[in-house]
């Protein structure tokens, strides 16, 4: 009888891919997925809030409940930082940090035959090198991700991530290829190139390489259509990067540039390497080379000493730039980050004023954004599936699409004009 796991993803779309190259490798093993009472439970934490580390360990409990006999593996950014507190959590078996996740199934086959509890945890040292993980097939038939770089060294004054995924390390270039080719193969129009930072790719090589080679490479593949980009900064889009993207014709326009605030101080207070005069102006150019282009951000509410004038100064800047989506975070105190030091911090009922505040806007620009796209000649990448009687979507600038169910659709790229919305969907007869 074949052993069986699961897995379960918390987090970022990084952990996402890395936990479907994880059940790859589970499945080369023999091993067999199972949704319930699995043999082997690999939960993959996220630690970016208070809330991802409380979902983590609710995560792991559910697991132990679920099969009380089951090997229980913890790995990830949650146990990089935390790993004592992952180790008093009942029923944890096997402890993994955020860079040697593919040792999990050696581990895992190891605790089956000879019992091998890990007993002596301690913080783990994150490595210079990327992790061995690769994907052939995901669970979007369209869409696939691949991951190019780990790591991070901005170091903004809120956030854990540099301490739970270490300093950047980029993946050699030729393993990127064989792998948008190896998915090409399988069937995938579109690459989505992520990682926890992915404009940094290169920084780390000897070699003078960027992540515009990247993509300028995956557009040379026949059979790959389309190349989407996960979340930059705006100090790393010049004239001379997105000249030889548009060049490409193959990469989306949807940008997503986390902005945080739209108040300076609170920008430098952040640590974040911009000002909001170069974020206008990087956006503006955006624009000139792609006029329809999706322009999503992420916008913290309640740091550390935000007065109400800086965060009027947010909601003006929201009006000047009018982004397609935001998404909204309230603060969150992260022990072991700077900010965690600051004094003036937010009450709670402020963060949640502010958010309910923000989150009407974005609504506002959102539906303005897309009711502008309608009655537009627009290129959809319909999925297979068919949603009560629809068939989905999307465009290059990431809108989602629908229309009467075709299964000749699926997985074509298809010229379509739009004539009505329905909340954030545009329906095309």
């Amino acid at each position: 009888m074949k052993k069986t796991f699961n897995i379960k993803t918390l987090g970022c779309k990084v952990n996402q891919y890395e936990s479907e190259a994880i059940e790859e490798l589970f499945k080369k093993r023999g091993f067999e997925k199972k949704e319930e009472n699995a043999d082997i439970y690999v939960i993959n934490t996220c630690t970016v809030t208070n809330m991802s580390d409380r979902k983590s360990r609710q995560t792991i409990s559910k697991a132990r409940k679920e099969n009380k006999d089951a090997v229980i593996a913890v790995i990830g950014c949650y146990s990089q930082v935390k790993a004592d507190e992952v180790k008093k959590i009942d029923g944890v078996d096997i402890i993994l940090g955020s860079r040697n996740k593919e040792e999990v199934v050696d581990l895992c086959e190891n605790f089956i035959k000879n019992n091998e509890k890990m007993e002596d945890v301690e913080e783990f040292s994150i490595g210079e090198a990327i992790e061995d993980l690769e994907i052939s097939k995901q669970a979007d038939m369209t869409r696939a991700y691949i991951k190019i770089q780990d790591g991070c060294n901005m170091y903004c004054s809120y956030c854990l991530i540099p301490y739970a995924r270490g300093n950047i390390a980029s993946r050699d270039l030729v393993s990127i290829i064989d792998e948008a080719k190896r998915l090409r193969d399988n069937g995938y129009k579109e690459i989505v190139l992520t990682g926890i930072h992915v404009a940094s790719y290169g920084k780390d090589f000897d070699l003078d390489i960027s992540l515009i080679d990247v993509i300028e490479h995956i557009a040379k593949i026949d059979g790959i259509e389309r190349i989407r980009l996960s979340s930059m900064e705006p100090r790393h889009i010049d004239r001379g990067f997105l000249q030889r993207m548009k060049d490409t014709k193959k990469a989306c326009d949807h940008f997503h540039l986390s902005l945080q605030s739209g108040s300076d101080s609170i920008l430098q207070s952040m640590n974040r390497k911009y000002d909001t005069d170069l974020y206008e102006k990087t956006i503006n150019l955006i624009r000139e080379y792609y006029p329809y282009a999706a322009i999503t951000t992420d916008i913290i509410v309640g740091f550390p000493g935000e007065t109400d004038e800086d965060f009027e100064k947010t909601l003006n800047f929201v009006d000047k730039i009018q982004f397609s989506k935001i998404h909204v975070f309230k603060y969150s105190n992260r022990k072991g980050t700077v900010a965690s030091k600051m004094k003036n911090q937010v009450s709670g009922v402020v963060k949640k004023e502010r958010s309910k505040l923000l989150i009407e806007k974005s609504k506002y620009y959102t539906d303005k954004f897309l009711d502008n796209m309608l009655n537009q000649p627009i290129k959809v990448l319909f999925e297979s599936k068919n949603d009560d009687g629809y068939i989905k979507g999307y465009t290059t600038n990431y809108i989602r699409v629908k229309r009467e169910y075709n299964p000749n659709l699926s997985n074509k790229i298809i010229d379509v004009i739009c004539n009505r919305r329905e909340n954030e969907e545009l329906v095309c007869e």
